[in-house]
């Protein structure tokens, strides 16, 4: 199999940086917030308190403000109390004070808000550079999190094409587009172009690549260093609880690719990961949770089912 042919959508755009954007706002009404929280204690973060219930925290990916889980809160809120992240710098929010350890600091501060808001074991939803996100944090302190939920997401994203890739010698690489990425925003054209590869409905599209643009060019590009020169294949190995791994590979089909190929890429990252199964979707893109909505649901629903965490 052609990695790189295989790859060649997420080598382009999501490690471009500018692919994981927003959904169009759902009503006001059906996602008012119930509570919340202390934001000086999380500076990389927002968070957004919806419904009740078993605590479930949704981590949005690179520039994508914490809207991109609109339909997914919607379908989850009488269940579950959703706590909705938005990152600092993505999709129009401000900025951070500092991009320094940019990833390890919102992880940092992930774990932390879990402990200050007592949340028991939360179910985590990470989509992309929020999958990683929940990979992280739950490989840092196991104990902390409940069943994880990761869509596209990979453990080391900088292997995809050559998996001896070390952290180390994707830094070359991931410090020059780091540069390229912090001079400057993104022209309309270039965003939508990169959008149109991870999503199919062409309002999602324009909704995305609006989002893309107003996103803060220098938080982006440090995010991105952070993915590219992070590797957590090893690390997951202390992960405990079950993991549910969405994947896509319908993009990939004009470049030769296989659903079997691509489902053997994730598996050889997850590799290490004790408890987890890895599920492709063979109709949606990057953005499962809208390409390919009803499937999205059916497994997530039957995932979570099957691991529901007991109440306190």
């Amino acid at each position: 199999m052609n990695l790189s042919a295989t790859f060649r959508p997420i080598c382009s755009a999501v490690l471009l940086a500018a692919a994981l954007l927003t959904a169009p706002a759902a009503p006001a009404a059906a996602l008012a917030p119930t509570c919340a929280d202390t934001p000086a204690a999380h500076p990389n973060f927002t968070v957004r308190v919806v419904g009740k219930g078993q605590p479930m925290l949704l981590i949005p990916g690179l520039t994508c403000p914490g809207a991109v889980w609109n339909e997914t809160v919607a379908h989850y809120q009488k269940q579950y109390q959703c706590h909705v992240i938005s990152l600092a710098g993505f999709g129009g929010t401000p900025a951070p004070a500092s991009t320094d350890q940019l990833l390890r600091n919102v992880r940092d501060q992930l774990l932390a808000y879990i402990k200050t808001q007592k949340l028991h074991k939360p179910t985590i939803v990470g989509h992309s550079l929020g999958g990683f996100l929940a990979l992280w944090l739950s490989s840092a302190q196991p104990e902390a999190a409940g069943p994880l939920v990761i869509v596209d997401s990979l453990p080391f994203l900088a292997a995809v094409q050559n998996p001896a890739t070390t952290a180390e010698a994707a830094k070359p690489m991931a410090e020059n587009l780091r540069q390229q990425m912090s001079s400057g925003r993104m022209t309309v054209a270039a965003a939508r172009q990169m959008s149109a590869t991870m999503m199919t409905d062409t309002a999602r599209i324009s909704q995305a690549t609006r989002w893309s643009v107003a996103s803060d060019p220098a938080t982006v590009a440090q995010a991105y260093y952070d993915l590219m020169t992070t590797d957590l294949r090893q690390e997951v190995a202390r992960i405990q609880q079950p993991v549910l791994v969405l994947g896509a590979w319908a993009a990939y089909k004009p470049y030769g690719s296989t659903k079997e190929g691509t489902q053997a890429v994730f598996e050889q990252q997850y590799a290490k990961l004790p408890r987890h199964q890895v599920v492709m979707s063979e109709a949606g893109k990057h953005f499962l949770m809208w390409d390919d909505t009803q499937w999205f649901f059916s497994q997530t629903d039957a995932f979570l089912k099957q691991n529901a965490v007991a109440k306190q």
